[in-house]
C-alpha cells in the first residue's frame, strides 16, 4: 500500500522545516558536521546490542564488537584502570546518569545524594525514579558546585554513605566542578563509604585537552563517568555512553538464560546503530582529532565572546569552555538562533560552528541593541 501524496508531502515538509531549522542553531549542544553515509547500508537491518556488550550472546544481529572498542577508547580518554573497568552505550545523557545513580545506590542503599542547583534538570527525575533521598547543594555564580556548601552539607549528614553528582560542564554555562576537591572534603570529614558519578555530557568529550587541566575522571576520584554521543562527536541518533568500574557493574549483574548473556544495562534491547556511529567517528577522528576539534570550538567561542563585548554586551566564559554567556536576548534573536535561554542566554560554539555563522548573529545582535536604543530615546521625556 502506498502514501497518498497528502502523506508524501507531509515527508517533504517535515524534511524542509529540519533542513531549515539546521541551518541556524547555536544554543544547544549538537555537532551537524558528521557524514554517515558510508554507513548507510546497516540501515536495512534490524540491529539490536541486547544484553551486556562484553558477553557473548545468542542474538547475532549486533555490534558489541564495536561497542566494547568506542567504551576502551573513551576508558582510556579517562584514566581507567585498564583492568578494571566497564560500560555500554546508552540512548542518552540521562539514562547515562540514571546508570551512574543506580550503581551508587546499590552499593549504598541507604545513601544520600548530593548534587548541585545547576546540575542537570534529568538529575531530580532520576532520584525519583530511584527513591533515593537527597540534597541539593548551592552552586557558586559561575555554576560551579559550592564547595563550602556542600562540606557544611556533608558534615551535617557523616553517619551516612554519600553519592555526590558532579557536573562536567553545566547546561547553560559550562562550568566544570572539580571532582578532586570533592575527594578532599570526602576525605576531609572521613566519609568512607561514597560514590562520585560525573555527568560530562558536553564536555567530557574534550575534558582532557582542557588547559589549565580541571580534575573529572577516575584518577581523580570519579566512579562513574558519562557523556553524549550526539554532542560533541555528533550523530544522527540520540546517544551517551558510561564508564564504570567493572568490580561495580558485577554487583549488579544477573544471568538471562534464554538471551545467553547478563543483564547489566537498563534498557534490554539497545540500539545497535549508535555504536556503529560512534565506532566510525571515532575511528577517522583518533584523540588528534577530538583535541583538533576542541580547539577550533574555543578559538571560535574566544571570537564570539570578543565579538559581543566590543558591542557592549557583557559576554564571558568559564576556564576552557565552548559556551559563550551573556544577558537574556529578545525573542526574535532567540527563536531565529535556537538560542536556549533562562535568566540569561549561551551561544555554544560546536565544532561545526564557523566565525562566519558568528558574524551573522552579531550583525542581528548589533540591530538589537540599535533598536533598543532607538526605543529608549524616543521613550525619553525632555
Amino acid at each position: 500500500m502506498k502514501l497518498t501524496t497528502i502523506e508524501e508531502q507531509k515527508i517533504d515538509d517535515v524534511l524542509n522545516n529540519i533542513k531549515a531549522g539546521n541551518e541556524r542553531i547555536l544554543g544547544y549542544p549538537v555537532s551537524k558536521d558528521f557524514d554517515y553515509s558510508r554507513l548507510n547500508e546497516f540501515l536495512k537491518y534490524p540491529i539490536n546490542n541486547v544484553g551486556d556488550p562484553f558477553e557473548e550472546n545468542t542474538c547475532k544481529i549486533s555490534t558489541h564488537e564495536m561497542e566494547r572498542e568506542v567504551i576502551g577508547f573513551f576508558a582510556k580518554l579517562f584514566r581507567a584502570d585498564p583492568k578494571n573497568y566497564w560500560g555500554y552505550i546508552t540512548n542518552g545523557g540521562s539514562e547515562s546518569n540514571l546508570y551512574g545513580l543506580y550503581l551508587a545506590r546499590e552499593l549504598y542503599p541507604k545513601a544520600m545524594v548530593y548534587f548541585s542547583e545547576s546540575t542537570h534538570y534529568s538529575v531530580k527525575k532520576n532520584i525519583h525514579l530511584l527513591n533515593i533521598p537527597s540534597i541539593t547543594i548551592r552552586a557558586q555564580e559561575n555554576g560551579e558546585l559550592d564547595y563550602d556548601d556542600l562540606e557544611n552539607t556533608l558534615q551535617f549528614n557523616r553517619h551516612k554513605p554519600a553519592i555526590i553528582l558532579t557536573t562536567f560542564g553545566t547546561t547553560m554555562t559550562e562550568a566544570k566542578d572539580d571532582v578532586s576537591k570533592v575527594k578532599k572534603i570526602l576525605k576531609r570529614l572521613a566519609i568512607q563509604d561514597h560514590y562520585i558519578h560525573c555527568d560530562a555530557a558536553l564536555a567530557g568529550s574534550y575534558g582532557a585537552f582542557v588547559e589549565p587541566r580541571i580534575p573529572f575522571d577516575f584518577q581523580d576520584g570519579a566512579d562513574s563517568i558519562s557523556i553524549s554521543g550526539h554532542k560533541f562527536i555528533g550523530s544522527p541518533i540520540p546517544s551517551g555512553v558510561v564508564i564504570t568500574k567493572r568490580s561495580l557493574r558485577d554487583r549488579i549483574a544477573r544471568s538471562i538464560s534464554y538471551i545467553g548473556s547478563l543483564d547489566t544495562t537498563i534498557t534490554g534491547s539497545r540500539n545497535g546503530h549508535s555504536p556503529l556511529f560512534l565506532w566510525y567517528a571515532i575511528k577517522k577522528m583518533g584523540i588528534e582529532g577530538l583535541a583538533k576539534r576542541y580547539h577550533h570550538s574555543l578559538a571560535v567561542a574566544n571570537y564570539c565572546k570578543a565579538e559581543l563585548n566590543k558591542l557592549g554586551i557583557e559576554a564571558w566564559t568559564n576556564e576552557g569552555a565552548i559556551t559563550v554567556v551573556f544577558p537574556k536576548v529578545s525573542d526574535s534573536v532567540k527563536d531565529k538562533w535556537q538560542l536556549a535561554t533562562d535568566d540569561i542566554t549561551h551561544v555554544i560554539c560546536m565544532p561545526n560552528v564557523t566565525k562566519k555563522q558568528i558574524d551573522e548573529f552579531i550583525k542581528d545582535m548589533m540591530k538589537e541593541k540599535k533598536s533598543m536604543t532607538s526605543k529608549v530615546q524616543s521613550n525619553y521625556v525632555f
